[in-house]
């Protein structure tokens, strides 16, 4: 997934729990980064390893599939990536470190960091990363009930001012508070990518293309604003 000037890294997106191939050629026509495929079976928008494999085929080389898993047993994991070889495992459960570097056998993974609703209860993003160094990149989830954020939005200002890691910032994010994120959240770590499910559907499961569209101009907007905003400060007296 490119970027682009090193001070000033364009935000990548990515399109989560996608099911249909026209929700897939959608993505890829508004020219997302990645889009993830939920293989656990807990999930409204579960799919199986052969579908993801089906709809991966329809990405474009520059689009990245992600398989999202949840405490996947060593023989799910291996089903999966011999399904869909060239894709981003994205653990997403309670899988330890450990385990994590080996499910993935050498390959790129991205870990889930389920941050918690409630502001009196702990979470040091610091010391996850620390303990994830080989990690592609930290996604920041709303810690809810189940598996996965349920749309809820986490408070980004909880978040350590700096984080030695790539992030993918999760949890409800809309074409309305997308550019926010962004905004409070790109400073504070090496490079930034925004993950949305519920927020470009009409249904589970179901991508409206429209809310897709909204989406990635938002992100792009924010982009802009970012670098004029850093143009403005260089060209400062």
């Amino acid at each position: 997934m490119s970027t682009g000037s090193p001070s000033q890294p364009r935000t990548r997106i990515k399109i989560c729990g996608l099911t249909r191939e026209q929700d897939v050629d959608c993505a890829a026509e508004a020219g997302v980064d990645a889009v993830g495929f939920v293989l656990w079976p807990g999930s409204a928008r579960h799919v199986t390893p052969a579908r993801a494999a089906a709809l991966a085929r329809r990405l474009p080389p520059y689009a990245t599939p992600v398989l999202l898993l949840v405490n996947a047993t060593p023989d799910e994991v291996q089903a999966a990536v011999a399904a869909v070889p060239h894709a981003v495992l994205q653990f997403h459960g309670d899988e330890t470190p450990r385990q994590c570097v080996e499910q993935a056998g050498g390959r790129p993974w991205m870990r889930a960091a389920r941050v918690p609703l409630d502001a009196a209860v702990p979470f040091d993003l610091v010391d996850f990363a620390a303990s994830h160094p080989l990690a592609q990149a930290l996604l920041l989830d709303a810690h809810v009930d189940g598996y996965g954020g349920a749309g809820k939005v986490f408070d980004w200002s909880r978040l350590p001012p700096s984080v030695n890691a790539h992030l993918v910032l999760s949890g409800g994010l809309t074409a309305a508070n997308v550019a926010d994120g962004i905004v409070q959240v790109r400073p504070r770590c090496k490079s930034l990518a925004v993950d949305v499910s519920s927020g470009v559907e009409s249904a589970k499961g179901v991508k409206d293309p429209a809310k897709i569209h909204q989406f990635v101009a938002a992100v792009r907007a924010a982009d802009v604003l970012l670098a004029s905003s850093a143009h403005a400060l260089l060209s400062a007296p």
